[in-house]
């Protein structure tokens, strides 16, 4: 459970606040305070050692809690909220712990909070990517609404694409995450630009506007969260963007990681993931990727969260990618909220199904950190209702009939969402042995099933077309037997998922006789 309510900001307190700090218009956002909450408003105390940033320079919070940035602030100014406090949530249920750079009133109010809780527990989206009001509706009733009052979470993180280059839709989108009840951080995606920039610098003053910094960071007693702006703005580029990151990141970098201790996690928040998709094409440059491999590499217990993709994948950067860390860098590249852009046929909600191409439902991840930096991922279909061969763990697939005695080129297909190349999945007919099931990259049949029912529809089944099957990294095959009896059969599949344990499903499937030659029923 969070370890305290985000509390709003009493109106008494931030004319107490008001008082404590002239504002010196020259400076602009460059000095302030940082406040510890008291019992009553005017009790609230100078909190000493939070570090302050524009996303560059970090400045740190002297006895009485004043800081000042060594020079004007370059974009808006944040304080990292330290483990032990609580961020007070602002009026549209965001953080409050951001200024704009030319801001008045530059000090930030925090409210102890001890923890209590066993392990920090973290909602982690990624492209919800509305781009039509209807889709904003979407995102209501299909994720948050299965959600709100039900989730132990103490913190949510967005990884991008929050709109779907409708910037004016992101009140209506704030306004449904803020029924989540927690904090809530975001970092921009390429659908997130204001496309009519000229340059990068340019291109996120109404993402800033919304959410404040595009670089940051954000502690808790388990793990230390870092958000990046990893989208390099190309005007005249093709495509018009690409991964990267900027030389002030560097700096932000270079001069906060080394203030980390090494017994937490450390989360990275990107958008475009650092490996290059196609693999044959630069998609994050490879010097700025070496560059931050090698300020990573001296942290044991690192995690990539990163989306634009919308599939769901996990890449271990290892020597042969150029990383040169001991242990493989874990990136786990979260699939999308939104699915395949909230495509496909509708539900009886009117809701698209918006399967992805690798065959992952849409839906959001769950990050569980423990003390001392251990993590557990999970991933959470948005699913009406769950049945025996679609669970939140796999969906499964397999012809409903065979001949017997068939030969047997027919199988049965897992699509196991958080599965990794190690993972081991097995299935069995009926109450047989446990059989390996083999790990295929081939496209699920089950979406490829969907492609076929969109050719050949006379009309339009969604708004857009469910994507194209792809290639899947977490599909298992095992024959299905044709010797059996003739009749019904169960086949059962069971995965040993690295961090939620032993996850099962199960489908049937029918032997049937064919009529030999001369037989009454034999066909003609």
């Amino acid at each position: 459970m969070p370890t305290a309510s985000p509390m709003r900001i009493p109106l008494l307190l931030l004319a107490v606040l008001a008082c404590l700090t002239p504002w010196d218009a020259a400076a602009a956002c460059r000095s302030g305070r940082v406040l510890a909450a008291g019992e009553a408003p005017a009790a609230a105390r100078g909190l000493p050692g939070v570090r302050v940033s524009d996303g560059r320079r970090i400045a740190t919070t002297d006895a009485q809690g004043r800081y000042a940035l060594p020079e004007a602030p370059q974009g808006p100014v944040f304080a990292i909220k330290p483990a032990g406090y609580a961020a007070h949530l602002r009026d549209d249920g965001l953080p409050d712990t951001w200024r704009d750079a030319d801001a008045a009133d530059c000090d930030f109010l925090l409210q102890p909070a001890p923890p209590t809780r066993e392990a920090l527990e973290v909602l982690v989206f990624a492209d919800p990517q509305a781009g039509i009001a209807d889709q904003v509706g979407y995102y209501r009733d299909d994720v948050v609404a299965s959600l709100a009052g039900r989730h132990g979470a103490a913190l949510g993180v967005t990884l991008g694409d929050i709109a779907d280059d409708d910037l004016s839709l992101y009140p209506a989108l704030n306004a449904v995450t803020a029924q989540l009840g927690v904090p809530w951080l975001h970092v921009p995606g390429n659908h997130d630009l204001d496309l009519d920039a000229a340059t990068d610098e340019d291109s996120l003053h109404s993402f800033r506007a919304a959410y404040g910094p595009d670089t940051f960071a954000w502690e808790e007693p388990e793990a230390v969260f870092v958000g990046l702006d990893d989208v390099v703005h190309r005007p005249d580029g093709r495509p018009g963007y690409i991964g990267g990151l900027r030389e002030s990141q560097f700096d932000f970098l270079e001069a906060y990681l080394p203030t980390l201790s090494r017994d937490r996690l450390l989360v990275l928040m990107l958008h475009i993931p650092l490996f290059d998709a196609p693999a044959d094409r630069e998609t994050f440059r490879a010097a700025d990727r070496q560059r931050l491999y090698a300020l990573l590499a001296a942290y044991p217990r690192t995690l990539v969260l990163s989306g634009h993709r919308h599939e769901l994948q996990h890449v271990f950067h290892d020597a042969a990618a150029g990383w040169p860390g001991a242990q493989p860098l874990h990136e786990f590249n979260v699939g999308a909220v939104s699915g395949a852009f909230w495509s496909g046929a509708s539900d009886a909600r009117g809701i698209p199904d918006a399967t992805m191409a690798d065959g992952t439902p849409k839906g959001h991840a769950v990050l569980r950190v423990s003390a001392g930096g251990e993590y557990a991922l999970a991933w959470r279909p948005a699913l009406a209702e769950e049945s025996a061969s679609f669970t939140s763990a796999m969906a499964l697939h397999a012809t409903r009939v065979l001949r017997r005695g068939a030969y047997p080129a027919w199988g049965v297909y897992a699509n196991v969402f958080m599965g990794l190349p190690d993972t081991r999945v097995e299935y069995r007919i009926g109450d047989g042995d446990w059989r390996p099931m083999r790990r295929v990259a081939q496209p699920d049949p089950r979406l490829a099933l969907e492609n076929a029912r969109d050719d050949l529809a006379e009309a339009l089944r969604g708004r857009d077309r469910s994507p194209e099957a792809i290639p899947s990294t977490h599909l298992w095959r095992g024959a299905l037997p044709t010797d059996l009896p003739a009749g019904e059969h169960r086949v059962e599949v069971r995965a040993f998922d690295r961090w939620q344990g032993e996850q099962r499903a199960s489908l049937e499937y029918r032997l049937e006789e064919w009529p030999q030659a001369g037989d009454a029923d034999s066909p003609s």
